[in-house]
């Protein structure tokens, strides 16, 4: 059987560039694309990053326990709803899976999938050069907002506190200042686990 591995981190720990080293490493990985009711950011694509929905769409999956975890961020913008729909992308008997999430999510999802299933991979990046990144990818936006680069690092300290992670039972942590060495660590858990399977 197959398994689901989840990358995770706060915001800007470098997680989508990660993911698609991993991807590239590793191409028998099967992608898993979540859904968000927030807006397109520039550069994203239908169907890449997310399914971007709305949130009667989102109630919808939830209504039919079609959704296998979610999260609300109350933004300056108003609600904004990230989740992992059970739409037929996972199916374990078909091989390893990998996802972009957040602690909570992946409990979520180990809590609907099984323990046994759902693999977390937490990435670490020092707080200066995650703000420094956000603030970049912000000022890339047609309408920049520095108030949610804030809220979402702020967020971020609550989210994946430490007392968080250990609860959760995080104990794959890729330290992420040289992005050639963390694509290695993970590499090496992934190889680790195929070979045992």
């Amino acid at each position: 059987m197959g398994k689901l591995y989840i990358l995770m981190g706060k915001s800007a720990s470098g997680k989508d560039t990660l993911y698609h080293q991993i991807m590239k490493c590793h191409p028998e990985l099967i992608p898993v694309v979540p859904y968000t009711t927030r807006p397109l950011r520039s550069g994203e694509k239908e169907g890449r990053e997310y399914h971007f929905v709305t949130e009667e769409e989102f109630r919808k999956f939830e209504s039919r326990g079609k959704v296998a975890e979610y999260r609300c961020y109350e933004t300056v913008m108003g609600p904004w709803y990230y989740f992992t729909a059970d739409d037929g992308q996972i199916d374990f008997s078909c091989g390893d899976y990998c996802l972009i999430s957040t602690l909570e999510g992946y409990g979520g999802l180990r809590d609907y999938f099984g323990e046994e299933y759902v693999i977390p991979l937490y990435i670490e990046v020092p707080d200066m050069v995650r703000i420094q990144r956000s603030l970049a990818r912000e000022g890339q936006q047609k309408k920049p907002c520095v108030a949610e680069v804030c809220r979402r690092f702020l967020a971020d300290e609550e989210d994946f506190s430490e007392d968080k992670l250990i609860g959760a039972g995080i104990t794959n942590r890729i330290i992420n200042k040289d992005m050639g060495d963390a694509v290695a660590q993970i590499n090496e858990i992934l190889n680790h686990d195929i070979r045992k399977q």
